[in-house]
């Protein structure tokens, strides 16, 4: 168990880094966007992406969280 745990764990860092890092260059590409947008229409559709790409980083730190709750929750019996 303890070399599944440790397996799952270093995925789920690579996992949260890797999207972390995109995460952050979609969020300033979209903020850049935002600020220098040729009409307004294109403002708001940037506004709308800044709230997509922080819902979608937030939602990948939680899947990280519960990953790490259920395997705290398996009984170590079955390991």
């Amino acid at each position: 168990m303890g070399e599944l745990n440790s397996l799952l764990n270093s995925w789920v860092l690579i996992g949260q880094g890797i999207i972390g890092s995109l995460g952050t260059l979609a969020f300033v590409c979209a903020f850049v966007w935002r600020v220098v947008a040729p009409n307004p229409h294109s403002a708001m559709e940037a506004q709308r992406w800044l709230g997509r790409i922080a819902v979608g980083t937030l939602g990948v730190e939680l899947a990280g969280l519960l990953t790490h709750v259920l395997l705290a929750a398996v009984p170590h019996s079955l390991g």
